[in-house]
């Protein structure tokens, strides 16, 4: 067993765990962190994507062990506690961006990734950053179109600060 301590949504959690644990079992078998969906478990599908340190990882290729010391942003931590939609979502739901809602929580995660990253990108940049994300419902333009509204968000909120 190894003992790591990570920051998840804001909130410290030190476990022990096996060293061959992946990061996506951790999160939701140990921390309840269901919203991160187990798809394909072969870092194919990116419905695991969480924010490590900032960065977007499918969390069904990274060990727990491996996110030792780390912050990391799931889905659940997008929202605000009163229940308010985070930017993000609200672009989702507004422009039809889920149908099933299976891979949604990780084209969340890496849309915020993406935004922060290119905060004014082109919808061919969307295209292409968010091609590591599969999702077998929508036909992608529902994605596309609420990308594209949510970095028209960020970045007015950027501006405003």
């Amino acid at each position: 067993m190894a003992r790591i301590t990570v920051n998840v949504d804001g909130m410290n959690f030190t476990h022990e765990v096996e060293p061959r644990t992946l990061l996506v079992h951790h999160l939701r078998e140990t921390l309840g962190k269901t919203g991160t969906v187990v798809g394909c478990d072969t870092s194919n599908c990116g419905a695991c994507t969480v924010l490590v340190d900032g960065e977007s990882i499918k969390s069904c290729s990274v060990l727990a062990v491996q996110a030792d010391g780390a912050e990391i942003e799931t889905v659940e931590g997008l929202a605000a506690a009163d229940g308010t939609l985070h930017p993000v979502q609200q672009a989702f739901h507004e422009h039809h961006g889920l149908q099933c809602g299976y891979c949604t929580p990780g084209m969340l995660m890496r849309s915020v990734c993406f935004v922060r990253e290119n905060p004014e990108p082109t919808e061919d940049e969307v295209r292409e950053g968010l091609k590591g994300n599969m999702c077998r419902c929508t036909g992608y333009q529902g994605i596309v179109s609420a990308v594209m509204a949510y970095s028209q968000t960020a970045g007015e909120q950027e501006a405003g600060r």
